[in-house]
């Protein structure tokens, strides 16, 4: 097998493969981090890459193997965590030079319980400073590229775990989506993403556990690997509010009579006739697969971005504002106008974004007692120019994104899942939504197109950067 198959290899496999002494942990992680210095300096993926810590851990590893150990479900795998996730002994720098990096002294719980697992942390992953967009750049580190075509982004705010997967740099990341976040980046690379229930994964870095619309999720070239991250982080924790309790079991599902509700638009913005031919084709292998597909408009969705701003400005404002005032030279423009905005709200108004945002839910949930999962274009556009972006704030966002942050509001699971590439070669997604703790049925729905597209097993043409980009 050479360096390149291992590091495309599924997460399933590959923990297979070493739990059956057919390869080595140490093997493993080394191909790993060989193709991430390869192709690092043409897609500017890591904010730091822990090659003697992924090293150490491997070798650790292969001990466990050799001497006969249990394993967990992920011995051995290397995973990448994005750089506003705490991992112990690693810079967590969120993306920023206008503070200091820390170096936490304990893993986050997600990250701990994939440790425990016994996944191995190959490095962080790049994000927009304090991930505040769905372009990743920041003045730490810079332009992130999508390995499909390097001229163009690879979304955000997860956009360095996006890109990184696609590119075979890891089978795993763990990322985070506040408006999009990990679902932008999973449509824009071509690999699947999840933003689970409002609590399925405990959330305990989040300051307001009661308000909160940030979640932690998994990002996987495969679904299978997808649901085996997913399992591994969550779970019951007394540090979040929404994760006191275990998950509820989701009801036994298949395609096979699914109720899909398809929204090709979500809205008021309209998806490029590209991405509504390509998700639509999709939504149609379902249907020959048996599922019962019904298109629909959901007015709920219409004028929600002015919601999302508020809630999202006002709490990068409490948040980050002292940054503002103390280091704003060395800020992210988007970033201070952010701030600045969220400045502006009064109390009345955010009150009224949250009873908003609790009618929202109200809403989504009636659709449910019609259908199983909702189905839309992840993102209205396909993966931008680097050199076509707005650089202003919010830029584009509440166009592309306009089917992504209202499930952030509502709390509801959304997953992307690959749906074809455009003529040119870019990746389209389909996102699916589920009841809150439905995520079972979107990973039945995504695997059953993975198997039908075989999309999966494409890869990009990753390339050196050429000089003009």
């Amino acid at each position: 097998m050479t360096s390149e198959e291992v590091c495309f290899l599924p997460a399933t496999r590959l923990a297979r493969l070493i739990a059956a002494r057919k390869l080595s942990p140490v093997d493993a992680v080394e191909a790993v981090l060989d193709r991430a210095q390869q192709l690092n300096p043409s897609l500017n993926a890591f904010a730091h890459l822990a090659a003697d810590q992924a090293r150490a851990a491997a070798r650790r590893a292969q001990a466990a193997v050799m001497a006969g150990d249990r394993l967990g479900p992920l011995h051995g795998v290397p995973i990448t965590v994005k750089d506003n996730v705490a991992v112990a002994g690693l810079p967590l720098g969120h993306g920023s030079i206008a503070v200091e990096p820390v170096i936490p002294d304990q893993d986050a719980i997600a990250v701990a319980r994939a440790r425990a697992a016994g996944a191995v942390i190959i490095g962080k992953t790049t994000l927009p400073e304090f991930a505040h967009k769905v372009l990743t750049v920041n003045n730490a580190q810079g332009v992130t590229h999508n390995p499909w075509n390097l001229a163009h982004s690879p979304g955000g705010s997860s956009g360095g775990g996006g890109a990184a997967l696609a590119a075979g740099i890891g089978p795993l990341a763990i990322a985070t989506d506040g408006g999009g976040s990990i679902r932008c980046p999973a449509s824009w690379n071509g690999v699947v993403g999840l933003k689970p229930t409002l609590g399925r994964i405990p959330g305990e870095a989040m300051p307001d556990g009661f308000g909160n619309f940030a979640y932690i999720g998994p990002m996987a070239r495969h679904t299978d690997d997808l649901a085996l991250l997913l399992s591994v982080m969550e779970g019951p924790s007394p540090a979040d509010p929404f994760a006191l309790r275990p998950p509820p079991a989701d009801a036994p599902v298949t395609v096979q009579g699914m109720r899909i509700g398809w929204l090709p638009h979500v809205g008021e913005h309209r998806t490029d006739a590209v991405t509504a031919a390509i998700t639509e084709r999709a939504v149609g292998a379902l249907a020959n697969a048996g599922a019962e597909v019904e298109t629909l408009f959901a007015p709920c969705f219409e004028g929600l971005y002015a919601v999302y701003a508020v809630l999202a400005s006002t709490a990068r404002a409490a948040r980050y504002g002292h940054i503002l005032d103390t280091a704003g030279d060395r800020m992210t423009p988007t970033l201070r106008d952010c701030i600045v905005q969220g400045r502006g709200w009064s109390a009345v108004q955010w009150l009224a974004a949250h009873d908003r945002r609790t009618a929202l839910f109200r809403a989504v949930q009636a659709l449910f007692e019609r259908f199983d999962i909702l189905a839309t274009p992840t993102t209205t556009t396909t993966a931008p120019r680097l050199d076509s972006i707005d650089p202003g704030y919010p830029g584009g966002y509440p166009a592309w994104a306009v089917a992504l942050h209202p499930f952030n509001l509502s709390g509801h699971p959304a997953l992307s899942t690959p749906a074809g590439f455009t003529d040119d070669g870019l990746p389209v997604g389909l996102q699916l939504v589920g009841p809150w703790f439905g995520e079972r049925r979107l990973l039945v729905a995504s695997a059953a197109l993975e198997a039908m597209l075989g999309l999966a097993e494409h890869r990009p043409p990753v390339a050196p950067v050429p000089a003009h980009i």
